[in-house]
C-alpha cells in the first residue's frame, strides 16, 4: 500500500466540494489528474469512496467513515510541513543554554538582548548553573549549548573558542599582598586561599597549569572550597582570605571595593567556549544562536 499525501488531499477536497472540476481548481491541477489520484486511492485501499453517475458523485459509506480521518492526516501533515518551514525561516523556535554563573550574569544577557531583537519569535531559555553542571547538561541533551570550559580529554563534547579568561587573585583592600609591586604565584603559598570546589572545570585548568609550571600551592588542603563565585566575592569582601578567580569577575569585584591582580611567573588562561554535543545536530534556532555568539564575541 503506497498512500501519498497528494492522493489523500486530491479525495478531502473532491468530498468537500462534491466535483472534480471544482477540485481541481482549488488544487491547481487538470480534472483527469485529479480523478486518477482518487482512483490510486481507492486502489491503494481497496475501498469505493465515491459512487459516480454522469451527473451526480456521492460519497460511499466507506468514503464517509475515510473521509474525517484523511482531512485529519492532510491537516497534520499540512501542518507539520508549514511547522518545518517556519523553524528554517527563524519565524520561531526555542533555545536553551547553560552557563556558568558569571558568564550567566555578566556576559549572556547583553548577547541575549541583542538576538531575542533580531529574532523576537525565538526563546532563548538561559540556565545559569555551576560550571560541571554545564558540561552535564549539554552532553545529557537537556540544553542545546553551553557556555564554558571542555576538558581537553571529553570526547563527547566539542568546544568552539569565544573568549579567553585569565587566572587572577580577588583581595581585599587591606590584605598585604596588595602593596606588592608585583604578585607572584609563590607569593600566594601561606595564604587563605578561596576558591571553586574540586571538579570544577576552573579548578582542574588552574591546578593542572600550576603542576605544568612547577609551581606549589597547598590547594587541597588550604584552599577553602566554594560552590558559587558571588559567595566568593563576597568572602574576600568580609575578609575571609584571597580568592583566585579568572578574569570574568573582575567587573563584580571591583565594583565592590576589591582589589584585583593577576600574578605573573606565569600567566594562566582559560578558553571559554561555546560547547556543543558532537553527536547531536542543533535546531536551526540553536544553530542560528550559536553563529550570532560566534561572531558577536569574536
Amino acid at each position: 500500500m503506497d498512500i501519498t499525501l497528494k492522493q489523500l488531499r486530491a479525495f478531502v477536497t473532491v468530498a468537500n466540494l462534491g466535483q472534480f472540476t471544482l477540485a481541481a481548481d482549488k488544487l491547481g491541477s487538470s480534472q483527469s489528474a485529479v480523478s486518477t489520484l482518487v482512483r490510486q486511492l481507492e486502489t491503494n485501499l481497496n475501498l469505493r469512496l465515491f459512487d459516480r453517475h454522469t451527473r451526480l458523485l456521492r460519497l460511499t459509506q466507506a468514503g464517509m467513515d475515510i473521509l474525517p480521518i484523511a482531512a485529519r492526516a492532510v491537516a497534520d501533515i499540512e501542518g507539520m510541513v508549514e511547522s518545518s518551514r517556519e523553524l528554517n525561516a527563524l519565524r520561531r523556535g526555542k533555545v536553551s543554554v547553560a552557563a556558568g554563573t558569571v558568564q550567566a550574569a555578566l556576559m549572556l544577557p547583553q548577547l541575549v538582548h541583542g538576538f531575542t531583537k533580531l529574532y523576537p519569535e525565538i526563546e532563548v531559555a538561559l540556565h545559569d548553573v555551576a560550571e560541571k553542571t554545564v558540561l552535564e547538561q549539554v552532553a545529557n541533551g537537556s540544553v542545546d549549548v553551553g557556555i564554558g570550559t571542555v576538558p581537553d580529554d571529553d570526547t563527547e563534547l566539542m568546544g568552539t573558542r569565544l573568549t579567553t579568561d585569565e587566572f587572577l587573585v580577588v583581595l581585599h583592600p587591606e590584605d598585604p599582598l596588595v602593596k606588592l609591586a608585583e604578585l607572584r604565584w609563590t607569593d600566594l603559598a601561606d595564604c587563605k586561599l578561596i576558591g571553586p570546589q574540586r571538579g570544577n572545570p576552573i579548578r582542574d585548568r588552574l591546578e593542572s597549569e600550576l603542576v605544568r609550571n612547577g609551581i606549589v600551592l597547598p590547594l587541597d588542603k588550604a584552599m577553602q572550597e566554594v560552590a558559587l563565585p558571588l559567595t566568593i566575592i563576597g568572602m574576600v569582601e568580609g575578609g575571609l582570605g584571597v580568592a583566585i578567580m579568572t578574569s570574568a569577575v573582575t567587573r563584580l569585584a571591583t565594583s565592590m571595593g576589591l582589589i584585583v591582580r593577576t600574578p605573573t611567573e606565569p600567566h594562566i588562561k582559560r578558553e571559554v567556549s561555546l560547547i556543543q554535543k558532537r553527536t547531536r545536530s542543533l535546531s536551526p534556532a540553536a544553530r542560528r544562536f550559536r553563529d550570532f555568539l560566534l561572531k558577536s564575541v569574536h
